[in-house]
């Protein structure tokens, strides 16, 4: 008998609403140092992901048939490609990791200003790969 093991090749996560560092809850900020400074903070109504200066870091929850709680954390420089798509209301992020993983952050009804402010945030996590 033969079995064979399922490995989640991409992860897509979509963020909606932007909060602000210090209505982060607090499971949420204990994964942050105190030697980062968070950026920006995005949630859906279960997820959030944070960014900080050196690393993104994301917290997926289901709490249908079973509570968990699963985090990411990327450092910024294990990122080995990237994308940023603009598309009306929509920005997406694409990354594929030095591990082979992939992820798909995707942020929806954005305006032009919160699409300007996530391309400063692209810009600075492909700043801390050179």
């Amino acid at each position: 008998m033969a079995y064979i093991k399922f490995k989640e090749l991409s992860k897509y996560f979509d963020f909606k609403e932007e909060i602000e560092p210090d209505k982060l809850p607090n499971y949420a900020r204990e994964y942050v140092s105190s030697k980062e400074e968070i950026l920006l903070g995005y949630k859906n109504n279960k997820d959030y992901a944070v960014f900080t200066d050196k690393r993104m870091i994301l917290f997926d929850r289901d709490t249908l048939a079973m509570y968990y709680k699963k985090i990411h954390i990327f450092p910024y420089t294990s990122i080995s490609s990237s994308a940023i798509n603009f598309k009306p209301g929509k920005v997406e992020l694409l990354f594929s990791f030095d591990s082979g993983y992939q992820l798909h952050v995707n942020f929806i009804e954005m305006n032009h200003a919160k699409k300007e402010q996530l391309k400063i945030i692209y810009k600075l996590m492909m700043e801390k790969k050179l």
